[in-house]
């Protein structure tokens, strides 16, 4: 694996990302499909982690509370702009919640730069409620985007489908719908990118399998509890305001 696919990219790298042409049309076209699975969020308390926010807007409005926590290895910033922050650094593996806490988790750019996604995912089973809800958005092994360093997508380690299926019967979670994104190639030309709602439909008929991203909703099972890990948890760190100004 070449060594830049291994580094996690940095909040501002991924916030310039989105900030610009390609990352637009990126977020829409993954939204669109977010916002299928979860059309409504009513009452529910939804946690983003990794780097979510782009993603996240639309179920301030509904949801109960919306929160995005952001890896330690990744960096934080405020969000939303406008009101309280809600967004907080965090070990991914290590969350400040308690347990059957959140109803709903969004998962994007997070799993695929993990230090380990089992533990990662095992830690979100532990905060989500009974039943609860996650979508995980992760590169996928077969499609362009993963091997386009230039975006976020490119980073870290993509995943096939059986891959991720195994991921998350592991951690004791069972899949109920898959989708897949970005059929549209990285490329910033104007011509590819007006066009990128075309190339969703005809790329989920005739290519599915080369999608830039692989979807999938999965919910927690509770019909047994996790096994014990197999190393001690680590000391709970100690957490600070991340964003506290100077002095």
């Amino acid at each position: 694996m070449e060594q830049g696919r291994t580094l996690t990219p940095d909040v501002l790298d991924l916030a310039s990302f989105y900030s610009e042409r390609l990352g637009g049309i990126a977020q829409s076209l993954i939204a669109a499909r977010l916002a299928a699975f979860w059309p409504r969020v009513s009452g529910d308390r939804v946690l983003g982690i990794g780097y979510a926010t782009p993603y996240l807007a639309p179920f301030l409005s509904q949801a109960e509370r919306v929160l995005n926590f952001m890896p330690a290895a990744q960096g934080v910033m405020n969000w939303p702009a406008d009101g309280g922050n809600l967004s907080a650094l965090v070990i991914e593996d290590e969350l400040p919640l308690t347990d059957s806490s959140i109803d709903r988790i969004l998962v994007v750019h997070c799993l695929e730069t993990a230090g380990n996604a089992r533990e990662t995912l095992r830690e979100l089973w532990r905060v989500l409620v009974p039943g609860g809800k996650m979508i995980a958005v992760v590169p996928n092994r077969r499609g362009i985007w993963a091997r386009v360093e230039r975006t976020p997508f490119g980073y870290g380690r993509p995943f096939s489908r059986g891959q991720l299926s195994t991921l998350l019967r592991n951690a004791e979670f069972s899949e109920t719908a898959w989708s897949g994104a970005l059929f549209v190639p990285p490329f910033s030309s104007r011509i590819l990118l007006r066009s990128g709602r075309a190339w969703e439909r005809v790329g989920g008929v005739l290519w599915p399998g080369f999608c830039g991203v692989q979807i999938v909703e999965a919910t927690k099972l509770v019909y047994q509890g996790l096994p014990a890990r197999t190393q001690s948890r680590r000391r709970q760190p100690a957490f600070r305001p991340a964003l506290a100004p100077p002095g």
